[in-house]
């Protein structure tokens, strides 16, 4: 089976250009470890704690402990995150089939690209077809041949496409048949055995397209209803009799193991007619039973009935509540399910209090019926529709969640410990699910945050927020025409980077503000194409639905230019592209000639080198467009080039949502794409891969910040790459003959807290360097200080002997062995863990290690390569929190130089215990000189067994671990009052050794 990653790489570099070794980039995830939005969930009667999860963004996930933890499987495999179901045998486990593309059609989700398999419970996946279909809205195995499988295709959700209808295969996806087609434009959404008669087939046809403006759910009766087959799906009927006459909506089905003559309908109508349809004939006739409004809220979004294996009187609904009926569907009662917005439940047959539940807030499972659950806070599927960062050390991370109540903060390392590390951190930022939240540049306390169009000011001091509307007019259930000010559901806000004080926020005007929005200046005209046939009531032809996330015609982007201030880029979602470069007292439209008409702007980004020069990213994939489009100006709009023409780089199929520019090196553009990231070394000429571990998902904005790179993503949270510093050398291209020592980035002393973690590593100096060809004698590393001395070499390799070590041209032997010091051809990072050399130990592969961390200066690198030396200089920083808690760096380097003096102390007394220990081998000892060294040795070395009294070697350790351990700060008298305690009994054995 072919990962996709492998694939993807082989595919793009065909043809086009070699692409260039990144591999010592990777990213890391950093929360937030709150579960996004699981429309798909699944699990088998064969092993009941075993559950799968479909995340629109996130991929599918498994747990093998009934939810306690859980493990991404899909990774590797599936060319989308966007999972529409998933069907596990019930009586293989390891058969398990999935398919991609959610049926919650909002404006956000992500295309499928078919079916995929696994026979090995999750372990590995094959792609067996369908890749066309768009979007999956259910999965049903033959109950006895799980080679025989039916797919309910909805189709694409934004254009025609005769790939939709159900599908069938009989060998296990090795080849497929359309068994139901209606049209083009018409898909279908459930797909139900009869129990106990899997020649009896219930299928759900559905009308569903999305457009930017709107949402189309239903139609005519020829476009919609309950088809049934009797043959194993060879013909089909359709089913009318007591079902809505008129126009006809999503469909879900719910069948029942305990009573295969119940049938229930979750149907979508207008009116009254909508709501819960049961037939007690196996889909013969229905009757309504409810047309409860809470159980057929935003039908396009939910519209899902499970009905209890053992009862077919109870039976779930999930919708924007979660509702539970036990008299067949007349009347119903909330649960209270972990988070709202529900979508999906599996119910184990044998057991139907336990099962697994799917909403916005990630998958939980439930022992007792839904009384209590297990934890979201375990599954990093989180929707981010931006990435902003603040001024502190370390940095955090902000943007808005889908469907979290507020939007959210994560740190990029560990800012200290935590007593439940494995949730990690996360913080509410004011606003609410679709953000941004953007803090204010020298006070990150004050968070500017959005909801829907609402501006708020967050103070992170006290959790409270101010607000400051622009027009303070609720926008929700009105024709956008009618608007005074069109704020869609997403709504920019932006810091000058000239001055925190002003701050632009958008809708489809540019509006100003000066004083954290108590008042503010519309700066601009109406930047939108505001075509009038666009502005409507958005939801048709049976249920109205207006958010805000279909208003078309609003500006969707906007950033003022680093280099000069006043000029100000803004795109809008309809297709214009704007500038003014006086502040807002003109404006040009500049949108590129040969950009088709429509497609929303996701991204400007002016170049943070030359004020003329721009770029934008514009989506299209909504209006059926699903080709990339980046765009650079260097003439202030006057001319365009399109970037992306699908051979360069970026597949055609690859709609791109973000460009940046790098800061620190002019030409060097990150994009984000609908299935990854990518890079240009060349301004745009030509683009390679950037994905290295990220996950396939779509990348919803970048950062560039203290030469990370900072990502959000629309399914699985948000992601740092460390240390772009070395693409910022000329010569990270050209380099092939020679080795190569990157400058290392000049770094901060962080300390890394005490706690159980692995999402943020261990604070260091990244040290990147290249080889031309694997080496076959050791590799050694120096760190010199600004006095010029060496305070630690590491030499590669597990552990090497002395002679080995003397031919480098060692002085004296005081080095560390590391495997992690590559010396494989091709580009590696070494991270020093910015510590001096160690204390001696007697045991070699302790030896040196632990050391005092390095104090605040000026360093050399020297990378020696055979008869080669590299070098490179880099500046240790101290951590600014030190300076904030009273610690200057005299302070620190005092701190060093104490600590230094005792490892020293400390090395030099194990040193001594080996003389003794070597002494008391000599046969030429007589009785009184052992006993004498036997009192030396009881000295130095605690006696074995539990609680022992520590001995001198124990309380130098003591006080090291004290004094080399601990945060920045000058050690107290005692310290240095004890030291010298241990020094003159130290001097006494050595004394005594002497004579």
């Amino acid at each position: 089976m072919i990962r996709i990653s492998t694939y993807l790489t082989a595919f793009l570099l065909t043809g086009i250009v070699i692409a260039q070794d990144f591999s010592i980039f990777q990213y890391r995830s950093v929360g937030p470890l709150r579960g996004g939005r699981v429309t798909a969930v699944g699990g088998t009667v064969a092993e009941p704690g075993t559950f799968y999860q479909g995340a629109t963004g996130g991929g599918v996930w498994k747990t093998t402990d009934y939810g306690l933890s859980w493990k991404n499987v899909s990774d590797g495999f599936f060319a989308t995150p966007s999972i529409g179901d998933i069907a596990v045998d019930q009586k293989d486990p390891n058969i398990v089939y999935v398919g991609t593309g959610s049926d919650g059609l909002r404006s956000n989700v992500i295309t499928g690209k078919g079916m995929y398999k696994s026979v090995d419970a999750g372990e590995s996946w094959e792609f067996i077809g369908l890749k066309n279909t768009g979007h999956i809205g259910a999965v049903e195995i033959h109950p006895s041949d799980n080679n025989t499988v039916f797919v309910a295709a909805i189709g694409n959700a934004f254009a025609p496409n005769p790939e939709r209808g159900v599908f069938r295969t009989k060998d296990g996806g090795k080849t497929w048949e359309k068994v139901l087609f209606i049209s083009d434009r018409v898909g279908f959404s459930d797909i139900e055995f009869l129990p106990g008669n899997p020649n009896v087939i219930f299928a759900t046809a559905w009308k569903a397209e999305r457009k930017p403006w709107t949402i189309i759910s239903g139609g005519t009766q020829q476009e919609g209803g309950i088809y049934k087959s009797l043959d194993g799906g060879d013909t089909w009927e359709k089913i009318t009799k007591g079902l809505p006459e008129g126009l006809v909506g999503k469909i879900d089905l719910g069948v029942s193991a305990a009573d295969s003559k119940i049938l229930y309908a979750l149907v979508e109508a207008p009116g009254e007619e909508g709501g819960m349809y049961k037939s007690e004939n196996q889909g013969k006739s229905f009757k309504q039973v409810s047309n409860d409004r809470g159980i057929r809220t935003r039908p396009f979004y939910y519209t899902n009935v499970e009905v209890d294996p053992k009862n077919p009187d109870v039976l779930y609904v999930m919708a924007t509540g979660y509702f539970k009926s036990t008299d067949g569907g007349k009347e119903w009662k909330r649960m209270r399910p972990p988070h709202g917005d529900n979508h999906d439940m599996w119910i184990n047959p044998e057991n139907p209090d336990l099962f697994i539940q799917a909403n916005d807030g990630g998958a939980n499972v439930t022992f007792n019926g839904g009384e209590t659950w297990t934890t979201q806070f375990n599954q990093p599927t989180a929707e981010l529709y931006q990435v902003e960062v603040d001024d502190q050390y370390p940095y955090w991370l902000y943007g808005g969640q889908q469907d979290n109540s507020t939007t959210v903060a994560v740190p990029s390392r560990a800012p200290g410990a935590i007593q439940a590390p494995e949730t990690g951190w996360i913080i509410n930022t004011g606003g609410c699910e679709t953000g941004p939240a953007v803090p204010k540049p020298g006070n990150h306390n004050i968070v500017y945050a959005n909801c829907k169009g609402r501006f708020d000011v967050f103070d992170k001091r006290t959790g409270t927020e101010r607000n400051y509307d622009v027009g303070a007019a609720n926008m929700y259930g009105q024709n956008p025409n009618e608007l005074k000010y069109r704020f869609q559901r997403v709504s920019p806000i932006h810091v000058s980077p000239h001055n925190p004080d002003v701050v632009y926020h958008t809708s489809q005007f540019v509006h100003k503000t000066t004083d954290d929005g108590k008042t503010w200046e519309t700066i601009s005209p109406d930047l939108t194409a505001f075509d009038p046939d666009k502005q409507v009531i958005s939801g048709s032809p049976i249920t109205r639905d207006i958010t805000g996330e279909e208003f078309y015609s609003t500006i969707y982007a906007i950033r003022e230019s680093p280099v000069q201030e006043g000029v100000i880029w803004v795109g809008a979602n309809d297709g214009p592209v704007h500038v003014t470069r006086d502040g807002g007292d003109n404006w040009q439209k500049v949108t590129p000639k040969r950009l088709p008409e429509g497609g929303r702007v996701d991204a400007v980004e002016p170049s943070p080198h030359r004020a003329e020069k721009a770029y934008i990213a514009v989506l299209r994939y909504q209006l059926g467009d699903w080709k990339p489009y980046i765009w650079k100006t260097a003439d202030y709009g006057k001319s365009w080039t399109l970037l992306t023409n699908g051979t360069n780089g970026i597949p055609a199929d690859y709609p791109t949502r973000v460009v940046r520019e790098d800061p620190d090196r002019e030409g060097v553009l990150y994009a984000g794409t609908e299935f990854g990231m990518f890079i240009s070394m060349d301004d745009g000429a030509n683009w390679k891969p950037f994905q290295q571990n990220l996950p396939v998902t779509p990348i919803t904005d970048i950062k560039v910040f203290r030469k990370d790179l900072a990502i959000s993503t629309m399914g699985r949270g948000f992601y740092v790459l460390d240390n772009l510093s070395s693409l910022h050398d000329s010569n990270y291209e050209t380099v092939a003959a020679s080795a190569y020592l990157f400058k290392p980035r000049d770094t901060y002393r962080y300390k890394f807290p005490k706690m159980r973690t692995g999402a943020y590593p261990r604070p260091a100096v990244n040290l990147d360097y290249y080889l031309p060809d694997s080496l076959t004698t050791p590799l050694r590393l120096d760190i010199i200080n600004e006095a010029n001395e060496v305070i630690k070499t590491i030499v590669s390799g597990k552990s090497l002997d002395k002679e080995e070590v003397e031919n480098m041209r060692l002085s004296e032997v005081i080095y560390v062995s590391e495997e992690k010091l590559a010396t494989g051809a091709g580009f590696h990072r070494f991270n020093w863990d910015m510590t001096n050399a160690g204390p001696w130990h007697n045991n070699a592969n302790r030896r040196y290690r632990s050391g005092p961390r390095a104090k605040p200066g000026n360093y050399k690198v020297k990378l020696t390569v055979g008869d080669t030396e590299l070098e490179q200089s880099f500046i240790l920083s101290a951590d600014p929190r030190s300076a904030e808690a009273g610690i200057s760096e005299s302070d620190i380097a005092a701190h060093e130089s104490f600590a230094l003096q005792i490892a020293a102390l400390l090395g030099d007394a194990r040193r001594a215990s080996q003389e003794v220990s070597k002494r008391m081998k000599s046969n030429d000892l007589d009785g009184d000189k052992k006993a004498r060294l036997k009192e030396i040795k009881e000295i130095l070395e605690t006696a074995k067994g539990t609680y022992m009294k520590p001995k001198l070697i124990d309380q130098i350790s003591y006080l090291y671990g004290t004094v080399s351990g601990s945060a920045d700060f000058m050690p107290g008298k005692d310290a240095y009052d004890r030291y010298k305690e241990l020094l003159n009994q130290y001097n006494d054995v050595k004394d005594a050794l002497d004579d």
